[in-house]
């Protein structure tokens, strides 16, 4: 629950800091950290996803649709 709070609280932060009265530049450099951080917060996401995956599944399985009885 923590990464789903952080990416409510970033998108907050995106939705006001153009409202705020930085100066352009660092405003800039502010949207840079939070596209990092929102990068970092994904990989989390993705890396937790890829650990439920069974390894199962990434194996092909092979699917036989017709079978001759030699006839």
């Amino acid at each position: 629950m923590r990464k789903e709070k952080s990416l409510f609280i970033i998108g907050l932060w995106i939705i006001l800091l153009p409202l705020s009265g930085f100066p352009s530049s660092w405003k800039t450099l502010f949207f840079f950290i939070t596209g990092l951080l929102i990068i970092y917060i994904s990989y989390l996401f993705y890396m937790q996803a890829k650990k439920n995956v069974p390894k199962d599944l990434n194996q092909s399985k092979t699917f036989i649709d017709n079978i001759s009885n030699g006839e």
